[in-house]
């Protein structure tokens, strides 16, 4: 079978940073968002580990470890029809919102 792009089991690459670093809040929200989908039997870690290793090779370089969580999460709610397309896109325009809002706020 071939290597996916996100196998880089074996590569040559440099050190793996092991030191501890203070989360984002969005990045805890994405955490507790999978905590509690899983806690209500909705998703599984399989599924988000099988999500994150679909997500094409453009994309997975360019997103960061919680974007290809919160990628995988929406892209499996989606498939299971558990939230609409319309749904999800209202949520991130909504959420852009705020984060423009809490920007402009913080530039003041």
């Amino acid at each position: 079978m071939p290597r996916r792009h996100h196998d880089m089991g074996g590569l040559p690459a440099g050190p793996v940073a092991t030191d501890e670093h203070a989360h984002a809040p969005w990045e805890k929200k994405v955490d507790a968002i999978l905590r509690l989908l899983s806690g209500k039997g909705i998703m599984t870690v399989d599924e988000l580990r099988r999500g994150i290793e679909e997500i094409g090779p453009d994309a997975y370089d360019r997103l960061s470890y919680y974007e290809r969580w919160i990628t995988s999460i929406s892209n499996n709610l989606l498939e299971k029809r558990v939230i609409g397309v319309s749904e999800l896109g209202e949520a991130m325009q909504e959420a852009q919102i705020r984060h423009a809002q809490a920007v402009g706020s913080q530039s003041q």
